[in-house]
This record gives C-alpha cells, structure tokens and sequence, in this order.
C-alpha cells in the first residue's frame, strides 16, 4: 500500500542528510542535488517494497551516491568564487583519497553506519573496511593538514555551503515517481509486444531453434530487424525474442533442467544479477538494457529404508546446482559500447567478490566486432566455477554469466553461447559484425593498475581452513624482501636493480596464523643481469639442499622459453630436532624483469603444490608488463 504522507515525511527528514553525503563525496552540490532528488524518485515509484524495509537508507543512498558521482564534474569548486577557503582545502583533501577510501570517510563520518553496515555498502570485508578507513583518516589529515580528531568536524562542516539548496516539493518528486512508473509499464508492454510481431523474423537462434553448428547460427544476409521505439521516450527497446532461448540454454549445463526465472528490462537502478558485477549495466547512460536469469537443476535419486528386511524406499531429491544471466545493452554509438565492453571486461577480470580467483582469460575471434571470455572459481563453503562470455557487436553489448557448482561449462560450450548470443542480435538495429566460427586463444590476464608485474587478490588460489578472503596493501618498495629463504637470502636492492617494489598478501580474519602469507617481491634490471640473478638464486637453493642436511628441497616445476624462465621449489628448513619451517618459492623472469613468490604455509593452512605452481605462471604473465614498462 502506497503511503504518500509516510514518503513525503521520510523525504523531508531525509533528504538534507543524503545531499550532505553527496557533496562530501564528489564537491559537486548540483549534481549532488540532482542524484539525491532522482533515488527519491526512484524510491517512489517502488515505495511499496521500499516503505517495508527497516532501513530505507540502505535501498536510498546507495542510489544517491552513484549517481552523484556519476553527475559530478571534477573540481567544480574551485570555480565556486564564494566558497570559504576552508571548505575548499576539505574538498581538495578529500578529492586525493581514491575513490572507496574517500567514500568510507564520508560514511564513517557523516552517516550512522556500523563498519559491517559500511563494508557492505561498498563490497569490503569489516576487517578491510577498518584498515581503509584508518589510512583514509591518516592520508586526509596529512592532505589537510590537521589532527585525525579534526576529522569529523570538517566533514560536518560542509554542510554550510547546502544551506541554500531549494528542494522540490515532495508532492512534485511524487509525480516523478509515478511518471517513471508509467514509462517503465509502457516499455514492458513493447517489450512483450516486439516480441509477438518481431519473433518470425529474427534469425533461428534467437528464436530457440537448436542449430547444430557454428555455420548455422550465423545470419543470412539480407536479415534486419528495427528494435521498436518507446511512444512515450522515443527511445529504442530491445527485443525479448532476441535474448538466448531454452535451446541455447542447454549449453550452460548440459543434462541440467533449466528453467527461466525472469525477464525485465534493466539500467543504472537495477538489481546486481551476476557474480563479480559491480554496476548493473555497464553503460550507466545506454539507450536500453534488457536481462534474462536462468536456474539450471539437477534431480538425483535417494534409496532410503532398512536393507536388512530389503523395504528401500526410492525418493527423489531435486536441486539448483547452476545459475546464467544474459545481460544485453545498447550504447548510443559504438564508442560508449566499446567502453562498455572494457569496463564489464575488467569487472570480472579484477573480480572484487571474496574468495574468487581468476583462472583464465580468453580471446574470442569471429564473433562480433571484439570478444572475450574469463573462467573464474569461488572457493567458499560452495566452491564454483563461474564462466563468463562477452561481446560488442556495433553499438550492441551482450554478456552471458554462468555458475556452476557441478561440472562447468566447457570453454566450447561457452563460445558457441556467445555466438548463438550474438548472431541473435545479427541485423538488428544498431548490431555490428555477426559471429561466424569462433576461434578462441589463452590471452594473458587484463591489467588492473595494481602495479607493474604484481599480482592482484584475484590471481591468488584457495587456502585450506582460513577465515574470511586473501587481503594485500598496496605495493611498497622493496626494502626487504620477504619471499626469500634463509638459502637463497635474495635481495633486490643490488646495484642496477630499478623499480623494486614488494607486497604481501595475509588472511586477516584468520587468528593465530603469525607465519602465514604469501609474498611477492619483483625488480628490473638489464637482461644479462637478469639471467645471472635468477641463476644464482637457482645455485644457492640447490646447495642449501645439497649441503644441510636438515633442509630438503622438492624441485615442483621449471620451465624456459626464449627469453623468460621460471622454477618453483618446495623446502622444508629444520629449525631443530622436533620442528621443520615449509615454504613454497619461485623465482620468474621474463626479460629484465624478475619475481620471486614466497608462500609461507601455518599448521593445515596452506595451499596446494600445483596452485602454487600456476600461480607462479600467473606471475610470469604479470610480469610482462612490467619489462614492457
């Protein structure tokens, strides 16, 4: 039941305190302004849900927040003549925070939001959240010059500027609110209406025939289908008829019964559909999205009974062990789709969901105008496997998700998906290349600016009986070196050595694990010197072994290819008769560049030989960036 008085209240006593929060947040009072008078819109015209929950807030602010810094342009208040200085120093102090440190200052500072409140709102753990927070305290104060107790009160204090803002009447957003309700209603009838008159003359794969190769998926010339337009917008609407059908579903899981468990269309205020996404669209000012949601199930049967008198019963137990989302947006011109399709790539390239890795990155050719695909796993309580696949075709964004708890997609499967995704969209409006048969070639992973050749928390394995996710702090220069041992005892501050920086990733959440991590250290230098680097570390490991003999030494991998190289040990060091010290090491070089990864293991917690090994591959591939640099 819709309660305008209960809304208009809740907008009253609200709205000051949100606009406070977006203007701390970007120095942008109009755009602040504006995204907070939009999320009551937006709260309106879904107040029945909205008016149920015990912290409006929490659907509200969110909402307010990202559009605001989507609204904002940069350092606006230094065009502002009657700012009090002040102010000014504030806003240039908080604009030097990166983006979720400045975010969590203002949170912590200006809203009554608990640290697992905060961390949930931005996508951190609590124990993150606090050492964000603390060095956002610590960086502000040393931009601004003041004690970290002043802190709150500048915060507080900008609220003088928004003294002056006028606010529409709540009657007014109201009226918003319902309009935007009626455009939403209108473009789900042409949604369902396209859907009757287009659906004949779309190709065979959006349509949920079964083709049975690549070479029939792909569209015959001549084929054109115009996306209806929405009276009351004049904007375009994408067609239900051209998302993927139960034919094309069947290859996310294949002996699975899938079933679709929605269709709508979406935009910069709706639901997060898939693992790893952050926004859901990736184009915030797109002409259109439209997403479908699949769950895949499996039925087994279960013998239940007393065998000895032989009165079994067969019972049948049925349970979704798989999940897809297709997702397809269009831009207003190829340039924003192109931007789009990078900004969802590094979505799951640099996948922020805890206890997620990423295992591969794909290149996709002859399908669309760029494609790619990543595969990536969870290793929480449910461990899955998550297989992603997109593509831009012209001006047209499409991007299929799929997590399995069981068998994976297969990387076949998923590139025939995208292809029969794609070639559904073939010579509709705004559609670019179709997709012929694909070819597909491991790529190296996206780089996520974490620093030349480091690693980042998403290249980093499972962890045996730890709590909570891999955390890392930035890149430090490389003092000391951590991912040595007492054999090798590298040091990469030696003459001619640049660039050295090192970091060490911990599981904060675990308790009593002192000695467990895992450290990466890299340098540059010139190749001969590079080469005799990574020979003397290899020397020294095998005379420790050969030479104490209360360490051994397991050779895992090496490999060696023109002019990069990698080996990985695992050495158990005796530090007395009744204790032993593991440790899993690799040294890597490609080029100038060289890395050395250390994993120190505590008790059971530790990863396995053949994850460490990868993960050392993973570092060579890394690493090319930084020789590249």
């Amino acid at each position: 039941m819709r309660s305008p008085e209960t809304f208009d209240a809740y907008y009253v006593e609200t709205r000051t305190r949100l606009l406070h929060e977006a203007y701390a947040l970007t120095g942008d009072a109009p755009a602040a302004r504006a995204a907070v008078r939009d999320a009551f819109v937006v709260a309106w015209h879904h107040w029945r849900k909205v008016a149920l929950l015990d912290d409006r807030d929490a659907y509200v602010r969110p909402l307010a927040l990202r559009r605001a810094r989507r609204r904002h342009t940069a350092r606006i208040w230094h065009r502002d003549k009657a700012l009090a200085p002040e102010t000014r120093l504030t806003l240039d102090a908080l604009a030097k925070l990166p983006a979720r440190q400045r975010e969590l200052l203002v949170l912590n500072g200006l809203s009554a939001l608990s640290l697992s409140d905060m961390g949930r709102e931005v996508g951190l753990p609590r124990a993150e959240v606090e050492r964000e927070l603390q060095t956002a305290t610590s960086q502000f104060s040393l931009h601004r010059d003041v004690p970290t107790t002043e802190v709150s009160r500048l915060l507080h204090d900008l609220a003088e500027p928004l003294e002056s803002v006028r606010w529409p009447r709540a009657t007014a957003v109201r009226r918003a609110g319902a309009a935007r309700r009626r455009t939403h209603t209108v473009i789900g009838a042409g949604l369902a209406t396209a859907a009757l008159v287009v659906s004949g003359s779309l190709v065979a794969t959006g349509s949920g025939t079964e083709p049975t190769s690549l070479a029939e998926e792909k569209a015959g010339p001549g084929v054109t289908v115009h996306a209806p337009v929405d009276d009351t917008s004049g904007r375009p609407v994408l067609d239900e008829a051209a998302l993927l059908g139960p034919a094309q579903t069947a290859r996310f899981g294949r002996g699975l019964d899938w079933e679709e468990t929605g269709t709508a269309a979406t935009g910069p205020d709706g639901d997060l559909l898939a693992p790893c996404q952050r926004e859901p669209v990736a184009d915030p000012d797109g002409l259109a999205a439209l997403a479908r949601t699949w769950e895949g199930s499996s039925t087994r049967t279960a013998r239940r009974g007393d065998g000895a008198t032989g009165n079994r019963q067969r019972g049948q137990r049925t349970e979704v062990t798989s999940t897809a989302v297709q997702v397809v947006e269009r831009s207003r011109d190829r340039e924003a789709a192109g931007a789009a399709f990078e900004t969802a790539s590094l979505w799951f390239a640099g996948c922020a969901d805890p206890r997620t890795q990423l295992l591969a990155t794909r290149d996709v050719k002859r399908v669309g105008d760029v494609a790619r695909e990543f595969r990536l796993r969870t290793w929480g309580r449910q461990p899955s496997t998550v297989s992603v696949a997109l593509a831009r075709t012209g001006d047209l964004l499409v991007t299929t998700v799929v997590s399995s708890r069981g068998k994976p997609v297969s990387d076949r499967d998923a590139t025939t998906s995208l292809a029969a995704a794609v070639n559904a969209l073939c010579g509709a409006d705004g559609a670019g290349a179709c997709a012929g048969r694909a070819r597909t070639r491991t790529a190296p992973p996206l780089d996520l600016g974490t620093g030349s050749g480091m690693l980042s928390v998403v290249d980093l394995p499972p962890v045996t009986a730890v709590r909570g996710p891999w955390v890392g702090p930035d890149p430090t220069r490389a003092r000391t070196n951590d991912a040595a041992t007492r054999c090798d005892r590298t040091s990469f501050q030696a003459k001619g050595i640049s660039r050295a920086l090192t970091r060490t990733f911990l599981f904060p959440e675990t308790r009593n694990a002192a000695q467990l991590g895992l450290t990466q250290t890299v340098g540059s230098m010139r190749e001969a010197a590079a080469e005799r680097f990574v020979e003397q570390v290899r020397t020294r490991i095998r005379q420790c072994g050969q030479a104490n003999l209360g360490t051994s030494v397991t050779p895992l991998a090496a490999t060696s290819r023109g002019d990069t190289e990698m080996q990985a040990w695992a050495l158990s060091i005796e530090l007395n008769d009744q204790q032993s010290f593991p440790f899993l090491m690799a040294i890597v070089r490609d080029g100038g560049a060289v890395s050395q990864l250390g994993f120190a293991p505590d008790r059971n917690m530790t990863m396995s030989r053949p994850d460490f090994v990868a993960l050392a591959r993973r570092v060579q591939e890394r690493l090319a960036t930084l020789d590249a640099s």
